[in-house]
């Protein structure tokens, strides 16, 4: 069951079968897409959208249908930008609860953060745009401390709390905006009603998928979790792993069905692709014994992957020379039509 489990995964996720017809459209399915290498935020949603190109994804997030910010857990991710209003609103307050410890070690003011709005404002009003080091530079001359770790601070703390953006892209980087001003169409849910839209899309996209692993995911609590699911669970499906209740779309046992030959062959995923960070428990995907391969030394980092048949079995990474070609670690030995397949995936991603 536990080989299944993890081709439902695909599924979902949207990796195999129908993609959705847009980059912006894979976001929203997802609600939410690990953002904090921007390169490999974009691959993710390029695997998943129809388009499949990552020059589709850059364009939708230079014409503001997709942002990037920290909705939840106080880590960077895409969403569809409509959406990161009430994600904000809902998830927000648990992370900026800490949010005055972490300023006091960092010897920033409340004041000092106020005054950071009041300066960003003045230069993004009237949808102007800055990348982080010219926005820094601003704060720094209004006379907020942006040294050290406080900038970083500052800029996650306007954002985090619905004044900051980062939107458009230049020069492979991307911008900070005013949010209010990018995204003028807010969607608005009442607390019960954004609890049930998060369970809903989450355990869609992501099921089979349990309790726990919404919790992960998003940061919330547990009580959270069950009140989203008193509104959500008439439309979702249960499945039982292991004496555990896991909860999925009704309709992703028939997409696998329709796109069983595409889960059991390769695909090449960046570095906290959602397939492998989307869950409390991931070891259907990433067998126990290989996670230190992945994520080494329990340092946050995690690896690019190869995933065959739902399970991830090497890792990879684009060479340093010149020719950038592909250096792949094998977990154990690959078959060659296995790897063959490898080197197909990355020669389409080149």
């Amino acid at each position: 069951m536990t080989s299944e489990l993890a081709l439902l995964r695909l599924a979902a996720q949207r990796l195999v079968g129908p993609s959705p017809r847009t980059p912006a459209e894979a976001v929203r399915w997802l609600t939410a897409v690990q953002g904090q290498d921007l390169p490999g935020a974009v691959l993710s949603v390029a695997l998943r959208s129809g388009p499949g190109t990552r020059a589709a994804v850059t364009a939708a997030l230079d014409e503001g249908s997709i942002v990037r910010s920290w909705p939840m857990r106080g880590t960077l991710h895409l969403t569809a930008a409509d959406d990161l209003p009430w994600l904000l609103e809902l998830l927000g307050p648990r992370v900026l609860a800490g949010a005055a410890g972490r300023r006091a070690s960092l010897e920033l003011t409340d004041a000092d953060v106020e005054r950071a709005r009041e300066v960003a404002l003045a230069a993004l009003t009237g949808g102007r745009r800055l990348g982080r080091a010219e926005l820094l530079a601003e704060l720094t001359a209004g006379g907020v401390p942006t040294e050290g770790q406080r900038g970083y601070h500052v800029l996650w703390y306007l954002s985090q709390t619905g004044t900051l953006v980062l939107g458009p892209t230049a020069d492979g980087d991307q911008q900070f905006v005013l949010l209010d001003e990018w995204v003028p169409t807010p969607r608005r849910l009442d607390r019960e009603e954004a609890l049930g839209e998060l369970a809903l899309r989450y355990f869609r996209s992501h099921g089979p998928a349990t309790v726990k692993d919404l919790v992960r995911w998003a940061g919330c609590t547990v009580g959270d979790v069950k009140a989203g699911l008193a509104l959500a669970r008439p439309q979702l499906e249960p499945l039982t792993v292991d004496g555990v209740e896991h909860l999925m779309d009704p309709e992703t046992p028939d997409r696998l069905a329709a796109a069983r030959e595409a889960a059991g062959g390769v695909l090449l995923l960046p570095g906290f692709d959602e397939l492998v960070l989307g869950y409390a428990d991931r070891s259907c995907t990433v067998p126990a014994e290989h996670a230190q391969r992945i994520v080494p030394g329990n340092n946050g980092m995690f690896r690019p992957t190869v995933v065959h048949r739902g399970t991830v079995v090497a890792v990879w990474r684009t060479g340093r020379t010149k020719a950038r070609a592909l250096e792949l670690e094998p977990f154990g030995e690959l078959p060659a039509d296995v790897r063959a397949a490898v080197e197909a995936r990355y020669a389409a991603l080149s």
